[in-house]
Parts: C-alpha cells; structure tokens; sequence
C-alpha cells in the first residue's frame, strides 16, 4: 500500500524518467538500456520509500506508549523542554533512514492540546541541535495518564514536513500523525518518571513496538 503522500512524487518521477529514457532511444541509442536499467532501480527505490504498510496496534495496556515511527533509537535522555512543558522531560529520539516507513503514528489515545510548524535549517538529523534549529512541528497529546510531545524533525535531505493533527482534536493510538519525506527523526517528550522499555540502538516499528509505558 502506497502513501497518500507519495501519489504526485512517484507521477512526477514517472514522467521525467519516462521522457529521459525516450530521448535516450531518440538520440543516445546506446546508452538506453543503462538508462533503462536505472530508472527501475531508482523508481523502486521511490516506490519503497513511501510504502504504508497496515499496521494494527496490539492494544496491551492502556497506558503503553507505541513507537509513533519506524527506525533506530538514537537518543534516551533527560533533558530541558521549553517551547511547551518549560521544564525537565524523558527525551527518546527515533531516527528514520530513507529506507524505512516514513508514515508517522499517534502512539496514544488522547487531546491534541498543541500543534506548531516551525520553519527552520536542514541540520543532519543526529546534530544535537537538529531539534531546536531544524523545520520540525511540535504536538503535544494529553492522555488519560497525562500530556506527551512529539516533534518531527526534519534531516539533511528532509524538505516536507506533513502534519495531520489540529488543536483540540481527538485522537486514536495507531491513526495517522503525518508524514516526513526522505529521512529524518521523531522525538518524544515523556514525563521522567516514564517507564521506557527500548534503548540505545534498538530499530522499533510504529505501531507494533512499544517505547514507554506512563506512569
């Protein structure tokens, strides 16, 4: 199953490939087969890109916390949050390659209380900066067992940020949160005493894999 999001890419992608392999065979004979051969191989690397696989959510407990993104765990630390809480959270970090599910998820049932787009640089996405200075959206979902943030995070090769969620919407674990096209991270503010059940280096996959459990 293709994503929603990646309907006018691969249209356009079709089109240039298209055109280029037939002024190949019009002027560059030769070289038409290689090119041919290149644009399979680029256009399944597209195709790949902006999968959405279905995904149902296990439902183990009411207040687990499921990975709101494919990827790796990169950072699990305590650290200051100012643009919502403005005090000390849990921040876990999943890094996404241009090889994995970029659909993002809600991980919990709740309230949008705050949505926010930031404009901002194009940072690689394990610079320690890259969530504060890199385009990157910011919402904060209140559950039964209190408020979590999420932020994406936009990298080096990450130009659109796709968000679903408004303020004061209600939202259910497992629906769609929006979208990062190639490569990026998502990090989630959790309140420090979250029990979190992934670390460093571990790949989780949104949906399936829970990260926290609330207190």
């Amino acid at each position: 199953m293709l994503h929603r999001e990646g309907f006018a890419t691969l249209t356009i992608s079709l089109l240039v490939l298209g055109l280029l392999n037939f002024l190949a065979i019009k002027f560059l004979p030769i070289l038409q087969p290689w090119l041919a051969l290149l644009s399979i191989v680029l256009y399944g690397i597209i195709l790949q890109f902006f999968r959405n696989p279905t995904r149902i959510v296990p439902k183990t407990a009411a207040n687990a916390l499921y990975a709101p993104a494919d990827g790796q765990v990169v950072v699990l630390e305590e650290t200051q949050e100012d643009e919502y809480f403005q005090g000390k959270r849990l921040m876990l970090s999943i890094f996404m390659s241009p090889f994995n599910v970029h659909a993002n998820r809600v991980p919990i049932d709740g309230k949008v209380l705050y949505a926010k787009y930031h404009p901002g640089k194009y940072l690689v996405a394990w610079h320690p900066k890259s969530s504060t200075e890199n385009e990157r959206t910011s919402i904060v979902i209140e559950s039964r067992k209190g408020p979590i943030l999420l932020r994406q995070v936009a990298g080096a090769l990450a130009r659109r940020i796709v968000y679903y969620l408004k303020e004061g919407q209600q939202v259910v674990q497992g629906e769609e949160l929006g979208f990062i096209k190639f490569g990026s991270r998502v990090d989630i503010y959790l309140p420090l005493d979250a029990v979190v059940k992934v670390q460093i280096g571990q790949k989780v996959r949104g949906n399936l894999d829970v990260i926290a459990e609330l207190p």
